[in-house]
């Protein structure tokens, strides 16, 4: 058993995206990004299924032509080769987890 305190996981940067490999296995893959107000990962395509959730704090989820806004405790889903990013609110920090995980 593997168990993550993702508070003290948590790390902001003035001038990237904070980003932490959680766990890295064949079915499996979960990051953590962490947002400054205003930052942004832009949309990006990847050839697996996606979950977003937001850990933490407020921001703008993009998903195919969808913009969602969404904060703390709200899970997004994504199909393979969907467009897909998201950016923090101009007023709040964005934490987000992203479980990937291959298509049959």
């Amino acid at each position: 058993m593997e168990t993550l305190d993702l508070k003290k996981l948590i790390k902001f940067y003035p001038d990237k995206i904070g980003r932490e490999m959680l766990s890295d296995k064949p079915e499996m893959r979960v990051a953590l990004m962490c947002l400054e107000a205003g930052q942004e990962l832009k949309p990006h395509k990847a050839p697996m299924r996606l979950l977003m959730y937001c850990v933490e704090g407020r921001g703008t989820f993009i998903i195919g032509e969808e913009e969602v806004v969404a904060d703390e405790k709200t899970c997004l889903l994504c199909d393979p080769m969907v467009p897909h990013g998201f950016r923090a609110d101009k007023n709040s920090r964005l934490v987000v987890m992203a479980v990937v995980t291959p298509v049959d």
